[in-house]
């Protein structure tokens, strides 16, 4: 692994670990939409994940972890960024709470996986 490829996937868990900071008071849908500056903070760290997931981590990396909807995290920027008007904000919770933690525990593992070269 490289050392570009360390530095986006530590990105990628500090953008992880600012979405689940930024909702442990949520325990709800309603408590999420209800704080505007929660939800924008949340959309814009999920882009960054979307976006140096695809820009930046190389095709190597991702190939170590094919568990890894790489495709699919991706794609959910794109639906923010083409129509942030009509996010749907019960998409956007359950990934804060199904899909980050398991995303922040996948990533702790790529950067500690000692086959990586």
């Amino acid at each position: 692994m490289t050392e570009k490829d360390k530095r986006v996937l530590q990105k990628l868990l500090k953008h992880c670990d600012k979405i689940i900071t930024y909702n442990a008071q949520n325990q709800s849908l309603d408590d999420f939409v209800a704080d505007e500056m929660v939800i924008e903070a949340t959309v814009f760290n999920l882009l960054q994940i979307g976006e140096l997931s695809k820009q930046q981590l190389s095709d190597q990396v991702k190939k170590i972890r094919p568990g890894i909807p790489w495709n699919a995290i991706y794609g959910l920027r794109n639906r923010m960024v083409h129509g942030y008007g009509d996010v749907d904000y019960t998409i956007v919770w359950d990934t804060v709470n199904d899909d980050i933690p398991e995303l922040r525990g996948s990533l702790q593992e790529l950067l500690k996986d000692e086959k990586v070269e």
